[in-house]
């Protein structure tokens, strides 16, 4: 079994000595690394890139926002799991648009941050209620202006099953083995679906399922 290299940003050191601990205790997790601020965790991924960071917003130097988007921006295989006590909603949808593959609250339960990692690895986004619920209220407030995506789109029967699989948090592997095709052939419809939609990610797959009634 493969394990996961993970960093935690975050500027207290407190914290981080206590997830690194959790983090010890989930079985997938392998190398951890620590970083005080985004600027370096920007340094120190320069040569070798973790498979997921666990993002606070709020640090000196450089926050979270912005290494993210750095991030995102040179280093599109890693995966950004935010975490942190920042609970505004615009701020929230504002990240998940940017392209950040989850959001948990520093409250969250040591399950849900375990399957969280796992998610956003296999599956490129981990949404939970609290996301889905801002996810849809920013649906229903852009409404009146023009549509996030192309409504006339209109998806084959295929692609509608391979959305649903995509919501349902499966992996490639899992949807080839479901609809009994080749991980190849989910990799091309998962490419049509994002083009199609007019998404830039799985957040924008999950937000087209969610404002046409598939994610509900």
């Amino acid at each position: 079994m493969n394990t996961l290299k993970v960093v935690i940003a975050d500027d207290h050191k407190l914290f981080r000595k206590g997830m690194r601990s959790l983090l010890e205790s989930f079985e997938r997790i392998g190398h951890i690394d620590e970083a005080s601020n985004g600027k370096e965790l920007l340094e120190m991924i320069t040569n070798e890139q973790p498979h997921v960071i666990l993002m606070d917003l709020q640090m000196p130097v450089m926050d979270g926002a912005e290494a993210s988007q750095q991030v995102i921006d040179t280093y599109p295989d890693v995966k950004i799991l935010v975490l942190t006590m920042y609970d505004d909603e615009k701020f929230i949808l504002h990240m998940m648009e940017m392209g950040v593959h989850g959001y948990l609250l520093k409250n969250a339960e040591p399950e849900e941050v375990e399957k969280a990692i796992y998610s956003v690895h296999e599956n490129d986004f981990y949404y939970n209620k609290r996301v889905t619920e801002v996810l849809r209220k920013g649906i229903m407030l852009n409404s009146h202006d023009k549509p996030a995506f192309d409504n006339q789109s209109h998806l084959t029967a295929r692609e509608s099953e391979v959305l649903n699989l995509i919501c349902n948090e499966m992996t490639n592997q899992q949807i080839a083995k479901e609809l009994e095709i080749s991980r190849r052939t989910v990799e091309k419809i998962r490419s049509n679906l994002l083009e199609k939609v007019n998404a830039k990610n799985t957040v924008g797959l999950v937000r087209y399922a969610i404002d046409h009634g598939i994610l509900v």
